[in-house]
C-alpha cells in the first residue's frame, strides 16, 4: 500500500510532467486522476469520482452563469459600445500627459464590470488603443503593460467568471464575493492609473501629450461620452444591482445581462444572424473549455482526497508551525508560483480543498482570504512563461513591438498587484465593508 505522502508526490509529479509535455490542462488533470487511482491500488474510487462529477459539476446550477456571462460579453463586443466611448475619452485626454493610457485604464474598468472575459477585454482594447498609442510616441513597454494588465481586471471586478467558480467551491455566495471584490478591483484599476500618471510626469517621453487631429469641441465630446456610457451602465445596474440588492441570484442576473446585451446590440442596429451564430459558437467553445477543466480538476481532487494525499498535504502545512499571517503568505506565494504555469481555473480547483479548511481552522475570514487569492490570481495572466494576457497581446501587436518589451511592460503592474495584496492584508475592511453592509456581518 502506497503511503498518502508518496501518492501526493506521485500525483503532483505526474501533473507537472503532463503540463510540461504540452498537454491540455483538463486532460492532464483527468489522466493524472486515473493514474493516481491505479498507482494507489484503488481503481474502484473512479466510480465514486464519476458520481461526484455528476453531483458537483453537472447538477451545479450556479455554473449556468458562466456561459450566460460569456454570451453577454460577446454580445457587448459585437455592439461596438466601447468604441465611441474610448474615442471620445481618448480625444478628451489626448493633451494630458499619459492621457491615452489613462483612457485605456478607465475603459478597461468599465469593460471589466460588463464582460469579465479577459481575452475579449485585451483584444478589444488592443485593437482600439495599441496602434494609436504607438503612433503618438508612447513607449512600447508602457503601452503593452497598461493594455495587458488593465484587460485582466475582468477576473476581479464583478461580474467575474472566476468569482462564480470560487463561490461554487466554497461556502460563500456569489453575491458576497462580488461585493467583497468590488472595492479592491476598482482600487487596483486606480493604482494602474496612478502609476501611468507618475510615469508620465517622471518620463514624459514614455507617455507624451498629443495634439489630436480631430477638431471636436470638448462639450460635444462630453455629450458623446455620456450618451455612449448609458448602455454599459444599464448593463451594470441590471446585473450587479439586482444581485447586490438580493433581487436575483447569479444565474438569474447572468440571464438578465445576456438579454440586456442582446437588446443593446439590436438598438444599436448591429444585430446580424451571422454574428449571433458566431457568438453562440464562441460561447460554447469557451464554456466547454472551462467546464472540461472543472471536470478534470474534480476528478483529480477527488482521487487525491480519497487516497489520502489531500490530508497529507494539509498535515504538512499545519506542521509548519507558523503564525497565521505567515501561513497565509506562504499560501499566496504558492498561488503566485502556480500562476506562472497553470490556468486560474486549475489553481482554484486544486488549492481550495487544501487551503480553505486550514483557513477556517485558523478563524480567518473566508471572504477576505478568497478575495485576496483572487487579487493574486491577477498575476497568473501576466507572469511568463504561460501568462495568457501576454499571448493575447502578442497575437495582435505589430512585429515592431518585441516580446521582451511586452514582458517588461507588465512587470511594474505585477508589482502594483502585490501592493494591492498588501493593502488588503493590512486593511481587511476593503473587502469586508461592502458585504457586511449589504448582507450583515458573518
Amino acid at each position: 500500500m502506497i503511503s498518502p505522502e508518496l501518492i501526493a508526490i506521485v500525483m503532483f509529479g505526474l501533473l507537472v510532467i503532463g503540463l510540461f509535455m504540452g498537454h491540455p490542462l483538463a486532460f492532464v488533470l483527468g489522466g493524472t486522476a486515473v493514474l493516481g487511482a491505479v498507482i494507489a491500488g484503488k481503481p474502484m474510487v473512479l466510480g465514486i469520482i464519476i458520481n461526484r462529477i455528476f453531483g458537483d459539476v453537472l447538477d451545479n446550477f450556479t455554473l449556468i452563469a458562466i456561459p450566460l456571462f460569456v454570451l453577454m460579453a460577446r454580445f457587448l463586443s459585437d455592439s461596438g459600445v466601447t468604441d465611441k466611448m474610448f474615442e471620445s475619452l481618448r480625444l478628451l485626454l489626448a493633451q494630458v500627459r499619459g492621457g491615452l493610457a489613462l483612457a485605456v485604464v478607465f475603459i478597461s474598468i468599465l469593460l471589466a464590470a460588463t464582460t469579465g472575459i479577459i481575452g475579449a477585454s485585451i483584444t478589444v482594447m488592443g485593437v482600439m488603443a495599441l496602434r494609436p498609442m504607438l503612433q503618438y510616441g508612447y513607449s512600447p513597454s508602457l503601452t503593452a503593460g497598461v493594455i495587458a494588465s488593465s484587460g485582466c481586471l475582468g477576473i476581479l471586478i464583478p461580474p467575474s467568471i472566476m468569482l462564480i467558480l470560487m463561490s461554487s467551491y466554497s461556502p460563500l455566495s456569489v453575491g458576497e464575493l462580488f461585493a467583497g471584490a468590488m472595492v479592491p478591483g476598482v482600487l487596483l484599476g486606480l493604482l494602474y492609473a496612478g502609476w501611468v500618471t507618475i510615469v508620465a510626469i517622471v518620463r514624459p517621453d514614455m507617455a507624451p501629450a498629443v495634439q489630436p487631429d480631430e477638431k471636436i469641441s470638448r462639450g460635444a465630446l462630453w455629450r458623446m461620452l455620456a450618451v455612449e456610457a448609458v448602455p454599459p451602465l444599464v448593463l451594470i445596474i441590471g446585473i450587479l444591482g439586482t444581485m447586490l440588492a438580493g433581487v436575483a441570484t447569479a444565474t438569474e442576473a447572468s440571464a438578465i445581462g445576456a438579454a440586456l446585451a442582446l437588446v443593446i446590440v439590436i438598438m444599436r442596429r448591429k444585430f446580424e444572424w451571422k454574428t449571433f451564430y458566431g457568438a453562440l459558437l464562441e460561447t460554447g467553445r469557451t464554456s466547454a473549455m472551462i467546464l472540461f477543466i472543472v471536470v478534470g480538476a474534480t476528478a483529480f481532487t477527488g482521487v487525491f482526497n480519497i487516497t489520502g494525499g489531500l490530508r497529507a498535504v494539509q498535515d504538512v502545512m499545519r506542521g509548519l508551525d507558523m503564525a497565521p499571517w505567515m501561513l497565509i503568505a506562504v499560501m499566496m506565494f504558492i498561488v503566485f508560483i502556480l500562476g506562472a504555469f497553470l490556468d486560474w481555473t486549475g489553481i482554484v480547483l486544486l488549492s481550495f480543498p487544501i487551503f480553505l479548511p486550514i483557513v477556517q481552522e485558523m478563524g480567518i475570514s473566508l471572504l477576505w482570504f478568497v478575495v485576496l487569492m483572487a487579487i493574486v490570481l491577477q498575476t497568473s495572466f501576466l507572469t511568463p512563461p504561460f501568462g495568457y494576457a501576454l499571448f493575447y497581446l502578442r497575437a495582435i501587436a505589430p512585429s515592431s513591438v518585441k516580446t521582451s518589451e511586452i514582458i517588461a511592460g507588465v512587470m511594474p503592474f505585477i508589482g502594483l498587484i502585490i501592493a494591492m495584496c498588501l493593502l488588503v492584508a493590512f486593511f481587511p475592511s476593503l473587502v469586508t465593508w461592502l458585504p457586511e453592509n449589504l448582507y450583515g456581518p458573518k
